[in-house]
């Protein structure tokens, strides 16, 4: 008769039969090419999971990315203008609108947004499996990793530690070494705690990730971030999910001046004159959730949302006229009739 071992599964209590990881999660009905596992604090590699035997008393995390999104649309314009990408990392990009994957009603409505934010970068969060119910839906059945950027992210985490340990999952769980880190201060204004931010950040780049760091709107904050390996910083307008649109236009713009690595506002936007602002102060492109997954019509918000990143740039490339003191007609006054 097989021994029966006593876990711990995603903090739930669960009696097993004896064998691999692997074993137990396709017991779960799981397919092990798609999660991440971490025993006892330690990740299991994807490679070893057939092989690693749980053992009675083992703790195991079983995680997935939770979201929802895809893009397939192209710009209309693309014969009529120069195309203007971004670099992070070494990677290119074409749209500078970044689109967060919560709050959406449904998955078909957030791949809907998605696609008409044009948007090529979606954020994920990492969050345990449900191993109740191992047939929902999971993100990477919706949007195929190899068209679409994943971008990890470490949403409600509050210390370096816990970070950290997040993007290790994730990067098991998906092979992505380019993330989002973010380590919050407190609940009440999601703002970043900058020391610890800075501590995971430098123990990232150690471990070969490429993080894309939420910071606060402080240019010396940034440039530490940027000298403890962060490939671009990400300063809030406003705090998360507020849509108090940017705050602070000054220590944006001097942190655009100041970087050597891509700048973007990350949270706070609420509308697309907001997103077209962080576009003309310089920022090489905008993140944002709420404002699109909380608008009357999602879809219809996400189309403004990209246009108004692209009038925003343009307008950005173009300079803007200079302000005067005095009004100065349009038309000459000379030869008036």
């Amino acid at each position: 008769m097989t021994a029966m071992l006593s876990l711990t599964v995603n903090g739930e209590p669960r009696r097993a039969a004896s064998g691999s990881i692997a074993d137990l999660v396709r017991s779960l009905d799981l397919e092990p090419t798609k999660v991440a596992v971490e025993r006892n604090g330690e990740i299991v590699p994807r490679s070893t999971l057939a092989d690693v035997q749980i053992a009675d008393g083992d703790v195991l995390e079983i995680v997935h990315f939770v979201g929802g999104g895809q893009t397939d649309v192209t710009d209309t314009n693309a014969d009529t203008w120069p195309v203007d990408t971004w670099t992070v990392a070494g990677r290119t990009f074409s749209s500078r609108l970044i689109v967060g994957t919560g709050k959406y009603k449904d998955f078909e409505q957030n791949a809907a947004a998605v696609a008409a934010s044009g948007a090529e970068i979606v954020t994920v969060a990492v969050r345990r499996v449900n191993v109740s119910d191992p047939k929902a839906p999971m993100l990477t059945d919706y949007i195929d990793p190899k068209k679409i950027t994943y971008l990890p992210n470490t949403a409600g985490c509050f210390t370096a530690e816990d970070a950290i340990r997040t993007l290790r999952l994730a990067r098991e769980a998906g092979g992505w070494d380019l993330v989002k880190l973010e380590v919050l201060g407190e609940a009440r204004t999601l703002y970043p705690n900058m020391v610890e931010t800075i501590r995971a950040t430098e123990v990232l780049a150690k471990e070969g990730f490429l993080p894309m760091v939420y910071c606060v709107d402080d240019p010396i904050a940034a440039k530490q971030l940027e000298d403890a390996g962060a490939v671009a910083v990400m300063p809030l307008g406003a705090p998360i999910g507020s849509g108090l649109g940017i705050q602070n236009r000054v220590t944006i713009r001097l942190i655009v001046e100041g970087a050597k690595v891509p700048v973007l506002v990350d949270a706070g936007v609420g509308t697309a004159s907001e997103a077209a602002v962080a576009m003309e102060l310089g920022c090489d492109g905008v993140l944002m959730n709420t404002a699109i997954a909380e608008a009357r019509d999602p879809i219809r918000m996400a189309r403004a949302m990209k246009l108004a990143v692209q009038a925003g740039r343009d307008a950005y490339l173009a300079g803007r006229m200079q302000t005067r003191k005095y009004a100065d007609p349009s038309s000459p006054l000379a030869g008036l009739i």
